[in-house]
């Protein structure tokens, strides 16, 4: 096997962004624009949106029938789930989850949102910020998305006004602050007409920024992946049964922040045992430092009992390991929240039995107001306090996504009913 000297992803080659506002904004016709305009589109493809539309009476193409995948949303005209889309510029790499504008959707869109590197927020101009706006910014805070693009959309129908456009963007701006939003552009334009999407067009002079596009391929997304603390689940302890590699002990799993070097000491938690890096290893190379997000196996020094489901970690700046932590928590299912059920609890690659031991409080996503709850129904959102049974390796979500996340799995049906931010402090 080769030794590789420095192999690090470079994060600016992906790009994962989420749409979403009110009903009707243009969503699904926005991502249709990016994609045809972008020559992202197959032939067949056109064609099938060309007939569909022809059939619909409509003069033009209806390029939002290319994210409305499913027969029921053609059928209403609205995107009711999460709708993913991959395209690739000359500089760039895109992952799009085109997410529901109802308020009863809204577990769809911390779904779409829960990986998403950026935000698209459209508003329709005639109508300027509505109730749902400020809906769609506070959960993109409070999934941690680090930025966000404000797209004034339909300006062609408010004859590409300055003023409108000022406007909305004087009234939205203190409401993103507020939020703790910092990283937020604000962008004109006509989905439909095809203004300021991927080209300029010839509408919107007075507007002196980037088209959409333009501003999706240039966008530095480096710093949205902690790369100080180095946290890496063990997924598979790999033990081949072969002659020659008889001895062999890997850990497999991926790297979810930071980095590791060969020779590094590391920790082992939550049993805190410790040891060195003696091998990185990445598909039929080695490696001398890996980086958040590669899937890698690592080999230590030392023989240690360790199994799927511990992590290991530097040995300075440790997480937090416990039984009980606070957490924001969004019921994704139909079937409401049981005081009396216990739940298995998913975090990173470890398992545990745990029960929701309080709830503080549920939140208005309308008025951002706090309410008194004593159970969940789909799409609420609350602050809760968990327990487990056995001791998790946690993170604060603000600090590290990965190890800050987890999910809940009804015990009897193996459904996953709820998604959770920890959130301690």
């Amino acid at each position: 096997m080769s030794v590789v000297e420095n192999v690090g992803l470079d994060h600016a080659e992906l790009l994962r962004f989420i749409t979403a506002g009110s009903v009707d904004d243009g969503k699904s016709t926005l991502i249709g624009r990016l994609l045809h305009d972008s020559k992202s589109i197959f032939e067949d493809q056109l064609s099938a949106i060309a007939r569909t539309s022809n059939k619909r009476g409509m003069e033009k193409m209806d390029l939002s029938l290319l994210t409305d995948g499913l027969q029921a949303e053609r059928e209403q005209g609205i995107t009711i789930d999460v709708a993913y889309r991959y395209f690739t510029t000359p500089r760039r790499k895109f992952i799009i989850a085109d997410t529901p504008g109802h308020e009863q959707y809204t577990r769809n869109m911390v779904t779409g949102a829960s990986t998403a590197n950026l935000a698209i927020i459209l508003i329709d101009a005639r109508k300027g910020v509505l109730t749902q706006s400020r809906r769609h910014a506070y959960l993109a805070s409070l999934v941690g998305i680090p930025h966000l693009v404000v797209a004034i959309n339909k300006m062609d129908l408010v004859g590409y006004s300055q003023d409108i456009f000022n406007q909305i963007r004087s009234e939205f701006s203190p409401f993103l602050q507020a939020l703790g939003l910092r990283s937020v552009e604000y962008i004109p334009m006509s989905a439909l007409a095809g203004d300021m999407v991927v080209e300029r067009g010839d509408n919107l002079n007075w507007y002196s920024g980037k088209p959409l596009l333009d501003y999706l391929e240039t966008i530095n997304t480096e710093h949205d992946i902690n790369t100080q603390d180095f946290r890496f689940p063990v997924q598979w302890v790999s033990r081949p049964q072969t002659e020659a590699m008889h001895d062999f002990r890997g850990y497999m799993g991926r790297v979810e922040s930071g980095s590791v070097k060969v020779g590094d000491p590391v920790t082992v938690l939550p049993s805190g045992l410790t040891s060195h890096i003696r091998e990185i290893l990445f598909y039929n190379d080695t490696l001398k430092t890996a980086f958040a997000p590669q899937s890698i196996t690592l080999t230590i020094e030392d023989h240690l009992d360790i199994s799927r489901g511990d992590m290991l970690v530097s040995s300075g700046g440790q997480p937090e390991i416990t039984r009980e932590f606070d957490a924001i928590l969004c019921w994704l299912s139909e079937q409401a929240f049981d005081s009396g059920r216990k739940y298995i609890v998913k975090h990173t690659t470890r398992m545990v039995k745990g029960l929701i031991g309080r709830i503080d409080y549920r939140v208005d996503i309308n008025t951002m107001n706090h309410e008194v709850a004593d159970t969940l129904v789909m799409n609420d959102i609350a602050r809760i306090g968990m327990k487990v049974q056995q001791p998790l390796v946690i993170d604060e979500y603000t600090k590290n996504r990965g190890t800050g996340c987890f999910i809940l799995i009804d015990e009897v049906s193996n459904n996953t009913v709820a998604a959770g931010m920890i959130c301690n402090s």
